[in-house]
C-alpha cells in the first residue's frame, strides 16, 4: 500500500464527507477509494470511519489520525516545494478571492506586487460580492469582511472596517451636521435597494437603534451612490473603505461617529483541509503585511 496516497485519500473522504465525492475529487473510482480506506484501516488495525448508507463519520481514532495526516502531508509538501523553489523562489499556482471593491482597492494591488516579486508563481484573482466556497470552487485563499460562520476555515485577522454615515460639505453647510441618528429621519438620504437600505442601524448607549430613512435616490450599486452623496444628493451609509478616497479628498465628511455600530472584522481565510504549500504561506504572510498594514486606512482612521 502507498501510505502517503492512502493518507491523501483519507483526508479527501473526511473533507468531502462522502466516498463518492472523494472519488470524484481524485478522478478515481468509488471502488478504488473504498479499497484504499479499507487497506488503511487494516494497516492501522483501527476503524477510522463509521459508514452507513446515508453518511460517513470519523471515529475518535479517525479524528486523531486525521490531524496527524495533515501535519505529515504538509511536511511532505514543504519538502517538495523547497526542492522546486530552490529554497527561495516559489513556483506554482495560487487562486485568491476577495470582495469586488475591497479587492480592487487593497487585495489586487498587493497581489500584483507579490506577482512581480515572485514571477514563477501564477496567481489567479477572483473578485466576487458573494461568499465563495473555497473547497468546492478550488480556491486557496479568501479575504472576508464580516463575522465568519463556523465553516472550519482557518482565519487570520487583517483589520476591521467601520460603517460610516457621510455627507458632502455643501449639504452639511445647508442643513447642519446631525447631532443624533434620529435627525436622519427628516433628512435626504441616498439609499440602497432592498429592506436593509430603508433602515440604518446605529448604536446608542450600548444598544442598537434602527432609524428609517428616506430620499428620492436609490441605487443597487455602491459607486454611483457614493458619487451621488459627493454631489450633495443626501446622506449615505457606507463601509469606511468605500468612501475613503472622497473623505481623503474632502468631498465627503464622516458624521455621527459616536453612534457607529461595532466595526466589521476583515480576515484572510483558507481551508483547514487544504495542505498549505510554501507559496501559499508566502502569499498569506505577504497579505498580512501589505493589506493588514493598511488596516488603519481602510478602517477610515488613517
Amino acid at each position: 500500500m502507498d501510505l502517503i496516497r492512502a493518507m491523501r485519500t483519507f483526508i479527501e473522504i473526511a473533507d468531502r464527507g462522502s466516498l463518492t465525492a472523494a472519488a470524484q475529487a481524485q478522478d478515481s473510482s468509488l471502488a478504488a477509494v473504498v479499497r484504499t480506506l479499507a487497506a488503511l484501516e487494516a494497516h492501522l488495525d483501527v476503524r477510522l470511519m463509521n459508514r452507513t448508507t446515508r453518511r460517513i463519520a470519523l471515529t475518535d481514532d479517525g479524528r486523531n489520525y486525521l490531524e496527524h495526516c495533515r501535519h505529515i502531508l504538509s511536511a511532505v509538501q514543504d519538502a517538495e516545494d523547497a526542492l522546486k523553489e530552490g529554497a527561495a523562489e516559489p513556483v506554482g499556482p495560487i487562486t485568491i478571492t476577495a470582495p469586488v471593491q475591497f479587492g480592487q482597492m487593497y487585495v489586487a494591488p498587493a497581489v500584483t506586487r507579490f506577482a512581480l516579486r515572485h514571477p514563477r508563481v501564477k496567481v489567479r484573482v477572483l473578485l466576487h460580492d458573494r461568499v465563495v466556497n473555497l473547497v468546492e470552487e478550488g480556491v486557496d485563499v479568501g479575504v472576508r469582511i464580516g463575522a465568519l460562520d463556523d465553516s472550519g476555515l482557518i482565519a487570520q485577522p487583517l483589520g476591521s472596517i467601520r460603517r460610516v454615515v457621510v455627507a458632502s460639505p455643501a449639504l452639511l453647510a445647508a442643513r447642519g451636521e446631525p447631532a443624533h441618528p434620529e435627525a436622519l429621519r427628516e433628512a435626504p438620504c441616498v439609499r440602497f435597494s432592498g429592506a436593509s437600505g430603508l433602515t440604518w442601524q446605529f448604536r446608542v448607549d450600548g444598544r442598537a437603534l434602527q432609524v428609517p430613512v428616506g430620499g428620492n435616490l436609490e441605487f443597487n450599486h455602491i459607486a454611483p451612490a457614493v458619487e451621488a452623496c459627493a454631489a450633495g444628493a443626501g446622506f449615505g451609509l457606507f463601509l469606511s473603505y468605500q468612501v475613503r478616497p472622497h473623505v481623503c479628498a474632502g468631498t465627503l465628511k464622516v458624521v455621527l461617529r459616536d453612534y457607529e455600530p461595532a466595526p466589521r472584522p476583515v480576515h484572510i481565510v483558507y481551508p483547514h483541509a487544504r495542505l498549505l504549500p510554501g507559496r501559499t504561506r508566502l502569499l498569506i504572510d505577504w497579505l498580512k503585511r501589505e493589506v493588514g498594514g493598511d488596516s488603519a486606512a481602510f478602517a477610515g482612521e488613517g
